[in-house]
């Protein structure tokens, strides 16, 4: 990285907290990321804290050629039973957790879970209505921990070769589900202690209580897990809506519109949604410039559930059409993942990488929700920031591996051709197959209950007052006109738009 590289994470601007991490590795899909939880979970001395959207205790974490294995709930009673002294602390958002009530199963292991003491499982309702506290977070002893896009809930598992007919994609209820795309990043050090306070402090919100003090300072890096990364500094920035006597933070909704006004050559997204007018006015504005960065995104061909559905796709469809109107519109594509059948992959991912300077993996969608309505946590990794000036291969190495993924060839290939074309798109259409590749997504046009949603963000608002505004007061326009101003404002290196003739 040259020296002359401005870092995009700011502390106090776009993130909480920088802090260090000793070894840091993202973890890619959840067959790898739950078999990986299973031994860190083990390896635990003092405590497991889980914080997540979602927890079905029904899963199995290492499902067999059935698709079944051990239950979660059953393990978590095993490590209890053989470590009485170690507390296993479970949070979830409430809303989620209150329909498991009517599963028979997961009363009954939340009951059993009851009496051994050492597991507490704890619903947060600790926001304002209709928000929903969408972290994914694990803790271990207060030193290593998780943080990503991966909930240990059902119909998540699934592997790097996204098989298609894969017996072990079975839900608990027996179904087979879609194949699932999804990343976290664990980290050590400095970086889990302050992960810890983080959970910490999500805990305490919801139970009135403090988590206990831990004695031992904790060392669970599995010596076989090679890490991306040595000696680096995280950046951890966060979504939050003002409740009760806390305030708003909007971290995460900065740091995506610094990302995009920092990018020189390319933003790499893989992503759930895209459905914030704020985010898309600002690639727009960018792609108005004489040379313009790149912009290639990879997600699910349709949201997951009618109401995702209505709320999301629709949205996506103008965003897009919108951008593409810019002066430079072609260099945004949206790609959807298929298996080698054919079968969309469904992406959950939240990752972001920067020129190969930046990697971010989180929890938030590029949609207004994550921007100021739901709890977010992302970490990033920026090789601008001193001590993680040799960052910038490991983070290309990754890139390199995920587009590899969905084209169904190996990251060389990547990485080669990247090398011969200097362009993202040039790359992915080079590589393009049958089968297992990467499409452009097809933009259906919305129906009109579709098209009235999308333009008044009824399902989608940007923060918890704007669900009770007027149609006046919000909409895609509007929040399309605010990223647009935003990047007129904030060209931090330079760039201008070409004067008019």
């Amino acid at each position: 990285m040259g020296s002359d590289l401005k870092p995009i994470v700011i502390a106090g601007r776009n993130c909480w907290r920088i802090e260090r991490a000793d070894k840091a590795r993202m973890i890619v899909d959840a067959a790898d990321y739950y078999a990986l939880l299973e031994r860190l979970m083990a390896d635990a001395k003092e405590r497991i804290l889980l914080i997540g959207w979602d927890f079905d205790p029904r899963i199995a974490l290492k499902p067999d050629e059935q698709g079944r294995g051990q239950p979660l709930g059953a393990y978590l009673l095993g490590l209890a039973k053989a470590r009485p002294d170690r507390d296993i602390d479970i949070l979830r958002w409430n809303f989620g957790g209150l329909k498991q009530f009517a599963m028979p199963r997961i009363v009954t292991m939340i009951l059993r879970w009851k009496i051994t003491r050492s597991i507490r499982f704890r619903l947060d309702s600790a926001h304002p209505v209709g928000c929903s506290h969408h972290q994914k977070v694990a803790v271990f002893d207060d030193h290593l921990a998780v943080c990503g896009g991966i909930d240990v809930g059902a119909c998540r598992w699934d592997t790097r070769d996204h098989l298609d007919g894969d017996p072990r994609r079975t839900a608990p209820g027996g179904k087979a589900y879609m194949p699932w795309h999804d990343s976290t990043m664990i980290v050590a050090g400095p970086v889990g202690g302050a992960l810890a306070e983080l959970g910490n402090e999500r805990w305490q919100r919801a139970t009135k209580k403090g988590l206990r003090e831990l004695h031992g300072k904790g060392e669970n890096w599995p010596d076989d897990l090679e890490p991306d990364f040595e000696g680096v500094d995280v950046a951890i920035s966060r979504t939050r809506a003002a409740y009760a006597e806390w305030d708003e933070i909007r971290e995460i909704e900065q740091l995506y519109l610094d990302m995009i006004a920092g990018a020189k050559g390319f933003i790499y997204f893989e992503n759930q949604y895209f459905s914030c007018g704020k985010i898309a006015a600002a690639i727009a504005e960018r792609l108005e410039e004489d040379d313009p960065p790149e912009f290639v995104v990879v997600m699910p061909e349709t949201a997951d559930g009618w109401l995702e559905q209505k709320a999301m796709d629709g949205a996506r469809v103008k965003l897009v059409r919108a951008i593409a109107k810019a002066r430079h519109g072609d260099r945004l594509r949206i790609y959807v993942p298929r298996t080698a059948a054919g079968e969309a992959i469904y992406v959950h991912a939240k990752t972001a990488v920067v020129d190969d300077r930046l990697i971010r993996v989180g929890s938030s969608n590029m949609n207004n929700r994550s921007m100021g309505l739901d709890s977010e946590c992302d970490v990033t990794i920026d090789a601008a920031l001193p001590a993680n000036r040799d960052a910038g291969p490991a983070i290309a190495r990754l890139r390199e591996s995920l587009i590899a993924e969905h084209l169904g060839v190996e990251a060389a290939d990547v990485a080669r051709e990247f090398a011969r074309t200097g362009s993202l798109i040039a790359t992915i259409e080079a590589l393009q197959g049958n089968g297992r590749t990467l499409e452009l997504l097809d933009l259906v046009s919305p129906g009109p209950l579709d098209d009235f949603i999308a333009d008044n963000e009824l399902l989608d608002p940007a923060s918890p007052d704007a669900m009770f505004e007027g149609f006046a007061q919000r909409g895609l326009k509007k929040s399309w006109n605010r990223g647009k101003g935003w990047m007129k404002r904030h060209r931090p290196f330079g760039r201008k738009k070409r004067s008019a003739p």
